[in-house]
C-alpha cells in the first residue's frame, strides 16, 4: 500500500469518527451547559466556594471572574515552578528561573502552552502534573465557558443582559466534558504503548555497551488532555513525536481526533442552544472548507522532492517520523495550527518553504478552522457578525444576527476583537527584527535577501503568530530563552488571550440586552399547563424554557446556508490577506520562490 493511499484511509477514518460523534457529543455539551441539575461534586465545590450556581452574571461580572481566576492560576503556577526544587518528586531539579517561570505560567494559563525549555530537563513530574496538567484542564474550560456565554448572549430574548455564571460553566466544562473524554483517550493511548508511570526514569545499557538514562512520567494521561484541550504543551521536548507519548500510527490518529473533536462538535452545541442547527452546520462547513484546503496545500508541497535529500527519500521527510510519514505528519500539522493546539509530531521548521508558510498562514487566519476549544467558536462568530454587518450594508438589508441588531457598539467590539491579534503579531515581529541581538538567537540568518535571512524572518513571524493566537508551536531554529523573547512573547500571549475575551464578552452583553423583533418560532417548546392546587384553584406548572428559532424575512441577511457560508469564508480570507500579505511576502512567500 502506498503512503498516499494509507494517508487517505487515515483521513477517511478520522472524518468518519468526527461525523459519528458530531451529533451526540454536540448535543451532550449543550445539555451539560444548559442543565438545571448539579452533580454532587459540583454542589460540594459551590458550597466550599460560596457560589450561588443559580445567580447569573452580566458580561462585566463574567469577564471579571475570568480575569480573577486566570490571575490566581498564574500566581499558583509561577510559585510551583519557582519552588519545585523543594517540593516533592523534584528528582534533584532546581527551581525555574524567574523569566522562564513567568513565560511558562502565562503560556499555560492562556492555553498557549509555548515552551521555551526542554520539559524532561527543566520541569519535575510534580510541576508537570500539579501545575501544568491542571492548567491544561482549566484553561481549556475557560475558553469553552466564554464560547457558551457568547451563545447565551445571542439567544437571550429577555433583554436582561445576563450571559450565565462563569464558575458553573468552568466546573461543568472540566467535570462533565474534559475529564471523561481525557480518561477515554488516555486509555486508548495506553493500549497503543504510551507510557504512564510515576517513576522519573530508568538506566539502561546501549547496544555498544554504554550506560544511558531515559526519563519516565505520566505521559499518556497528560498527552490526552493536552490534545483534547487544544493545549499542546508536551512532557517531552520532541512533544508528540516521541514514542513514549505517540507510539503508533493509530495513536497518531487518536491524538488528531482528540484535538479536533471538541471544536468541531461545539458548532453543533451552538446550533442546538440557539434553536437553529442550520447555524451550526454553516459554521462547520466554513471551518471544514478552510481546513480541507490547507490540508491539501501542505500535503502537496510536502510530497514534492525539492533537493537531493528529498529526492533520495521520495518526499520532504526531514524532521518527520518514519512511522507517521508525510500524511500523518501533515494531517497533524494542519490540525494543530488550525486549532491553537501547538502540539507537534514533526519539526515544522523542516517543512518546505511553502508548506511551512501555509502553517503560518493557518494561524494568521485567526485559528477558526476549527480553532481552539471555545476560542475557535467565538472567533468565527465574531467574523460572522462582521460578515452580517458588511454584507447587510452592501445589499441594503438590516445588519441583524439571529434577530439582534448589529449597531455601532456591537460592530466596534467585533472590530476591536479582530484588530488585537494582527497588532500583536506585526508589532512583536517588527520590534524583534529591528533589534540587533535577534540574529544571535536565529538558527538561520545572513545578509538581507539571502535565503537564511528570509527564513530567519519567518521564524520570528511564526513565533509571534503562535503567541498571539495562543497556539504554542514554533519553528525550532529560533532560540527564545533570552529575557526579551521570554518577556515579549509572554506579554503577547496575555494580551492575545484576554483582550479578545473581554471584547467578545462585551459583545455578548450588548446582544443579551436586546429584545429581538417578534420573528420567533418555538423549537420543540412546551407551554405551562394549569394544574389543580390543593384548594382546587388552578396554578401553573413551571416548564423548562426551550430554544426558539428566529425566522428570516426579506429585511435581513440569512445567516445560514451556502451563500452566507461563502461570504463568511471570504471575509475571513480577506481580513487575513489584507493584513498579513506584506509580512508573508517578506518571509515564506519570498523563500518559496527563491
Amino acid at each position: 500500500m502506498s503512503a498516499t493511499v494509507a494517508g487517505l484511509l487515515q483521513l477517511a477514518l478520522l472524518l468518519f469518527i468526527l461525523a459519528a460523534a458530531y451529533v451526540p457529543l454536540g448535543d451532550y455539551m449543550a445539555r451539560a451547559y444548559d442543565s438545571a441539575r448539579d452533580l454532587r461534586f459540583e454542589k460540594l465545590f459551590y458550597r466550599v466556594g460560596r457560589i450561588d450556581p443559580r445567580r447569573e452574571q452580566t458580561w462585566v461580572g463574567y469577564a471579571l471572574a475570568v480575569l480573577a481566576f486566570s490571575l490566581i492560576s498564574f500566581l499558583f503556577l509561577y510559585a510551583i515552578q519557582r519552588l519545585q526544587g523543594v517540593l516533592p518528586w523534584s528528582d534533584g531539579k532546581p527551581g525555574v528561573t524567574p523569566s522562564m517561570a513567568f513565560n511558562t505560567a502565562v503560556s499555560f494559563v492562556t492555553n498557549t502552552n509555548w515552551q521555551s525549555y526542554s520539559p524532561e530537563v527543566v520541569m519535575t513530574n510534580f510541576t508537570q502534573m500539579i501545575g501544568l496538567a491542571v492548567q491544561n484542564f482549566v484553561s481549556a474550560a475557560v475558553g469553552m465557558a466564554v464560547a457558551v456565554a457568547v451563545i447565551r448572549g445571542i439567544r437571550n430574548r429577555r433583554g436582561s443582559g445576563e450571559i450565565g455564571n462563569f464558575w458553573v460553566d468552568l466546573v461543568r466544562g472540566c467535570v462533565r466534558i474534559l475529564l471523561p473524554l481525557s480518561f477515554i483517550v488516555a486509555l486508548i493511548l495506553l493500549t497503543q504503548g504510551a507510557i504512564e508511570s510515576f517513576k522519573t526514569g530508568f538506566d539502561f545499557t546501549t547496544l555498544d555497551g554504554r550506560q544511558a538514562h531515559s526519563v519516565l512520567g505520566p505521559f499518556a494521561s497528560q498527552e490526552a488532555i493536552k490534545e483534547l484541550g487544544t493545549n499542546g504543551g508536551g512532557t517531552l521536548s520532541v512533544n508528540s513525536a516521541h514514542p513514549f507519548s505517540n507510539p503508533t500510527p493509530l495513536s497518531n490518529i487518536v491524538e488528531i481526533l482528540a484535538l479536533l473533536i471538541i471544536p468541531v462538535c461545539l458548532t453543533r452545541t451552538y446550533g442546538t442552544m440557539v434553536g437553529d442547527r442550520r447555524q451550526g452546520l454553516t459554521l462547520l462547513g466554513v471551518m471544514a472548507a478552510i481546513w480541507g484546503v490547507m490540508l491539501t496545500v501542505v500535503w502537496v508541497f510536502e510530497s514534492r522532492t525539492d533537493g537531493i535529500a528529498a529526492q533520495a527519500a521520495g518526499a520532504m521527510m526531514e524532521g518527520k517520523e518514519q512511522r507517521f510519514g508525510i500524511p500523518g505528519s501533515v494531517l497533524f500539522a494542519v490540525s494543530t495550527t488550525g486549532t491553537s493546539t501547538g502540539a507537534v509530531n514533526s519539526a515544522h521548521d523542516s517543512f518546505s518553504a511553502a508548506g511551512g508558510g501555509a502553517l503560518i498562514w493557518n494561524m494568521l487566519l485567526g485559528e477558526v478552522a476549527p480553532g481552539g476549544v471555545g476560542a475557535g467558536l467565538y472567533g468565527v462568530l465574531i467574523m460572522a457578525v462582521i460578515t452580517v454587518f458588511v454584507g447587510g450594508l452592501l445589499v441594503g438589508r438590516s445588519p441583524e444576527f439571529l434577530g439582534k441588531k448589529i449597531g455601532q457598539h456591537e460592530i466596534t467590539m467585533a472590530a476591536l476583537y479582530v484588530l488585537v491579534m494582527p497588532a500583536l503579531v506585526l508589532a512583536g515581529t517588527s520590534i524583534s527584527v529591528i533589534l540587533g541581538t535577534t540574529t544571535g538567537f536565529q538558527g538561520n540568518s545572513g545578509d538581507p535577501g539571502t535565503p537564511g535571512s528570509i527564513h530567519g524572518f519567518s521564524e520570528v513571524l511564526y513565533a509571534y503568530a503562535s503567541a498571539a493566537n495562543n497556539n504554542g508551536s514554533a519553528f525550532g531554529g529560533l532560540t527564545v530563552t533570552s529575557d526579551w523573547f521570554q518577556t515579549s512573547l509572554g506579554i503577547v500571549m496575555l494580551l492575545g488571550r484576554f483582550l479578545p475575551i473581554v471584547f467578545v464578552l462585551a459583545l455578548a452583553g450588548l446582544l443579551a440586552k436586546q429584545r429581538p423583533r417578534n420573528r420567533e418560532t418555538a423549537v420543540g417548546s412546551t407551554v405551562s399547563a394549569p394544574a389543580a392546587a390543593s384548594g382546587g384553584a388552578p396554578t401553573m406548572v413551571a416548564t423548562q424554557r426551550k430554544p426558539v428559532r428566529v425566522e428570516d424575512d426579506a429585511s435581513t441577511l440569512p445567516t445560514h446556508g451556502l451563500l452566507f457560508g461563502a461570504l463568511l469564508a471570504g471575509t475571513i480570507l480577506l481580513v487575513a490577506g489584507l493584513t498579513f500579505f506584506p509580512a508573508m511576502a517578506l518571509g515564506p512567500i519570498a523563500e518559496a520562490v527563491l
